[in-house]
């Protein structure tokens, strides 16, 4: 795809009051973690597939219809919403993202990206805008991967990467009444279980354009508005099972015991420590022991281990460092010994997104923050090219589409907390970079 004129693709900006109350208003659903007296000032916890994500959703059908698409749902219960173009012949230009959150989540992370791809569908709306082919909102499914654990696992059946059976098969990780429930249950029992292949290849992408919360403090401290992500940092993730043997705490000596926990927080310090060589990252965000009693070690630690860093071949380092080491600290350095179990739960590769979407985004940027103040007797350029440090379902679209992302600034680097925040300036900004990205992606479509 070749560049083409400035004047080719109208200069339209969301607005950043019609986009922060669209915003909150889907943020009703969940609302959790109030930390402020302002009706905004509460966190998030819509867990994939809950009642509050049900009614999400139904708002989101609802909204989109109203803004003249064709909506539907596939069989993981992705959302579809397509605005018509000139040629509907050709695939769709899709903006994409997630409505659910963290058990203790913000506002803005997914849910900025999916919100903003409506209000993008209503300024072209306004604006009489005719597109060469379809431009559309997604949201995925179970992104975050905090209730079934398996992150971003439904745009991963959509590129073909997770079988369906794996996904529908998955059960809730999160505090739950009665017997954990699967995926396939909940997709039936809040109607969204669709009858549409969750594929690629019966629901193909032009394109896929994800905006999104950077998550980190990078933006914000260099005092940049707009992150150009130019690919995604790689990490897997592992359920760890440690096994010794339970006995009784006041009459075993230490060093009759094979203490699982104790084994298992060696562990933790040992990743700590791969990560620091590497100059990598080691996160264990979940732990728990059997049988769960003061007065009895546990026979059974399980501990879940996220290990990132941007090189495929340094983070396949340190995944084999950690295992030689864990196995190491147990069967030397827990007494009278444990043994350890690896079960791998997410193997996300390092990802490069594709340069026409790149190219769109930059051009994008460059024209909507020129406008900025301070920018032109500055002549300093408001955006940067990035890698996201934190997996995304544009990993998965990325197999299938072009694809690339917009990071916004998180205010101190927080996300994945209830006083995540995002500006309202800022979310319209990044907001009219998607809009402009996708105008130029279209307008580069074969004629």
């Amino acid at each position: 795809m070749g560049s083409i004129e400035q004047a080719a693709v109208p200069s339209l900006r969301v607005d950043a009051t019609q986009l922060a109350e669209s915003l909150h208003e889907s943020c009703q659903f969940g609302a959790a973690h109030r930390y402020g007296k302002l009706s905004t000032e509460t966190g998030m916890a819509r867990l994939s597939l809950d009642d509050s994500d049900k009614e999400v959703r139904d708002w989101f059908m609802k909204t989109a219809t109203s803004l003249g698409c064709k909506t539907f749902f596939d069989q993981m219960g992705n959302l579809f919403a397509i605005r018509a173009g000139r040629r509907n012949d050709l695939a769709p230009i899709m903006m994409g993202s997630h409505l659910d959150t963290q058990p203790t989540g913000g506002r803005y992370d997914g849910i900025l990206g999916v919100l903003a791809g409506l209000n993008v569908l209503k300024v072209l709306n306004d604006n009489n805008v005719e597109t060469e082919g379809p431009i559309g909102v997604v949201n995925w499914t179970n992104e975050e991967g905090a209730r079934f654990p398996k992150m971003a696992v439904s745009s991963g059946v959509w590129a073909g990467a997770i079988p369906i059976e794996t996904a529908w098969e998955l059960r809730e990780v999160t505090p739950h009444e009665g017997k954990p429930k699967s995926m396939k249950e909940e997709l039936e029992r809040i109607g969204y279980k669709g009858e549409r292949a969750a594929s690629h290849t019966d629901n193909p992408f032009a394109a896929h354009f994800e905006l999104h919360i950077e998550q980190g403090p990078i933006l914000e401290d260099e005092k940049l508005k707009i992150g150009v992500v130019e690919g995604v940092q790689a990490f897997k993730w592992f359920d760890i099972t440690v096994r010794g043997r339970d006995s009784h705490a006041g009459t075993t000596p230490l060093y009759a015991r094979k203490d699982a926990v104790l084994s298992a927080a060696r562990m933790l310090v040992a990743a700590n420590a791969v990560a620091k060589k590497h100059n990598g990252l080691t996160t264990t965000g979940i732990i728990s022991a059997e049988p769960g009693t003061v007065n009895t070690m546990a026979h059974t630690a399980k501990f879940t281990l996220d290990v990132r860093h941007v090189r495929n071949e340094t983070l396949d380092a340190m995944v084999k460092e950690c295992e030689a080491e864990f196995q190491r600290i147990a069967a030397e350095d827990s007494e009278q010994g444990c043994e350890v179990e690896w079960s791998l739960l997410v193997d996300s590769p390092a990802v490069q997104f594709h340069k026409d979407c790149i190219a769109a985004v930059e051009e994008s940027a460059s024209e909507v923050c020129a406008s900025l103040p301070g920018a032109s007797s500055s002549n300093k350029k408001l955006w940067i090219p990035m890698i996201s440090g934190a997996g995304h379902d544009s990993c998965y679209t990325n197999l299938r589409c072009s694809t690339s992302m917009i990071f916004t600034p998180t205010r101190q680097g927080i996300s994945h907390n209830p006083t995540e925040y995002c500006s309202a300036e800022d979310c319209a900004l990044g907001a009219s970079v998607l809009l402009g990205a996708v105008l130029r992606y279209d307008k580069r479509r074969p004629q």
